[in-house]
């Protein structure tokens, strides 16, 4: 039996909810009931009119999900974060927007961005280039492609919107995969994205960060940094659970059949023994988690009309499509081609 979600995830990390809502909004105004699709994600319609609750990022990931699927849209995630006023940020985009250049702008987004999002804490890297990695702390990132492509997206925007420049990214990469025709994405950001790699991240040329922001104002910067630390202060701390962890480390490592407990273990800075041990004492075990994901992602994967049982397979990190047949029989009691012909004469 799968453990509950408070179990699975601890505490859960909340947003602020602006995607979920901007997602609601695009659902009415295309006449679909929004009920349903809300029950689906665990969300109530007080919650989405209420702007001033926050949400579970898992909740706001399902949703983004669950209305993609109803509206059609394959990058609806990327498509809300383009059309939307960057204002509605709120405080975040403030500080952004007074500071003195892109770069100061930049790392500002690293220290507050988690104000808005919880579930996503942003680095900033600078060497040869600018790079913003984005790294999910106590979600599943497996779970997600809409939300990370909008984050990407409203990024891409607010850095051309800062500085009132045509910023373009020199490299996108993302950890989950798409088969299907990109060319969309990649006019919204600028620059044709990576899929399947070992990180969410941005790159921009290195001279971005001393762009000038267009309107800097260091006095009001000053106060709403001092709003910002404040809010940041009354944040919860203990975000990182450890099967998430354990989850996002694993899923680039699947397919190259290097998913072992020892190289999680060293790529999350501990012994093999104390990462057995953590686990045990919350009721989880290596094996289990690795079995619970494979599960979830073959879910996920046969729903992508474009992957072969046998590159499914090879995802997971099965040598053979036969033992993938035979854990997911395990798993559902169906073979994957029984199920994914029944997914797809439920959607006829």
């Amino acid at each position: 039996m799968r453990k509950s979600k408070a179990k699975r995830f601890g505490t859960l990390p909340s947003a602020d909810g602006v995607l979920t809502r901007l997602a609601c909004a695009r659902a009415r105004a295309a006449g679909i009931e929004l009920d349903p699709l809300l029950r689906k994600a665990g969300l109530t319609c007080r919650q989405i009119d209420d702007g001033r609750l926050r949400i579970s990022v898992e909740s706001q990931i399902k949703f983004l999900n669950i209305a993609a699927n109803a509206l059609r849209d394959e990058f609806l995630g990327a498509h809300l974060a383009h059309d939307f006023d960057l204002r509605e940020i709120g405080l975040t985009y403030y500080v952004l927007a007074s500071s003195e250049t892109l770069g100061d702008a930049l790392r500002r987004a690293e220290r507050y961005s988690t104000i808005g999002n919880e579930g996503i804490a942003l680095k900033y890297l600078e060497g040869k280039d600018i790079a913003i990695v984005f790294d999910y702390v106590g979600v599943a990132r497996h779970s997600d492609r809409h939300q990370i492509e909008g984050w990407a997206t409203a990024l891409v925007r607010a850095c051309r919107q800062l500085t009132n420049r045509r910023v373009l990214p020199t490299r996108v990469k993302f950890i989950h995969r798409r088969n299907e025709d990109c060319a969309e994405l990649t006019r919204l950001l600028g620059r044709r994205a990576v899929f399947g790699a070992d990180a969410d991240e941005l790159a921009f040329s290195a001279t971005v960060k001393d762009l000038p922001v267009v309107g800097a104002d260091r006095h009001l910067n000053e106060l709403l940094t001092t709003y910002c630390e404040e809010a940041l202060a009354r944040r919860r701390t203990d975000r990182g659970a450890l099967r998430s962890q354990v989850e996002n480390a694993l899923v680039p490592l699947l397919p190259h059949g290097t998913a072992r407990a020892d190289a999680i273990a060293r790529k999350l800075g501990m012994s093999q023994r104390t990462l057995a041990r953590r686990l045990a004492s919350e009721g989880l075990t290596f094996a289990g988690i690795l079995d619970d994901l494979r599960s979830d992602l073959a879910r996920r994967y046969l729903d992508d009309a474009h992957l072969t049982i046998s590159q499914i397979a090879w995802l997971l990190g099965y040598q053979e499509a036969s033992a993938f047949t035979h854990a997911f029989k395990r798993w559902t009691g169906k073979t994957p081609r029984d199920m994914r012909a029944g997914t797809d004469f439920a959607r006829a």
